[in-house]
């Protein structure tokens, strides 16, 4: 079989984008390695809008995502968890809340610190919680009068 240079140089060309495309998209999606993250967990009346992989912002800034949620069968309550970079150190009283990015924009899990010394442990739970609002039912509200 005859080897052609021009051939071998657009398949190593080739190999080198794709690796470069691969190594972008890791970055995007947030790929890292197991010992980079914590998990905590909470407990919400409503997790409307929110999914896997929703953000979770400490002050706008983006600090992990969401890894699980189901619904309790004693409770009925959804229960999420999220990962945390580890080198952010949640207060243990903290509070964490389904916020809305805007009028039309999408849910995200927000937490609001609190003033403890001691940080919330790997496996952790937040137990001061506020679920999302419906728009749907405060529009519903306002248009009826109703309070």
């Amino acid at each position: 079989m005859k080897s052609n240079p021009i051939e071998t140089v657009i398949g190593a060309l080739v190999v080198v984008a794709a690796a470069v495309f691969l190594y972008f998209a890791s970055n995007v999606v947030g790929v890292s390695g197991p010992s980079d993250t914590y998990t905590v967990s909470a407990s919400f009346r409503s997790a409307e809008g929110i999914s896997l992989g929703t953000d979770v912002r400490m002050a706008g800034v983006k600090i992990g995502t969401v890894t699980s949620m189901e619904l309790s069968q004693t409770t009925f309550r959804a229960e999420i968890d999220v990962e945390i970079k580890n080198n952010i150190a949640i207060p243990d009283d903290s509070a964490i809340a389904v916020t809305s990015e805007g009028l039309l924009g999408g849910n995200f899990i927000e937490i609001i610190p609190g003033a403890s010394e001691f940080p919330v442990e790997n496996g952790g739970e937040i137990e001061d919680t506020q679920g999302s609002v419906s728009f749907i039912s405060l529009l519903m509200k306002f248009v009826s009068g109703n309070e």
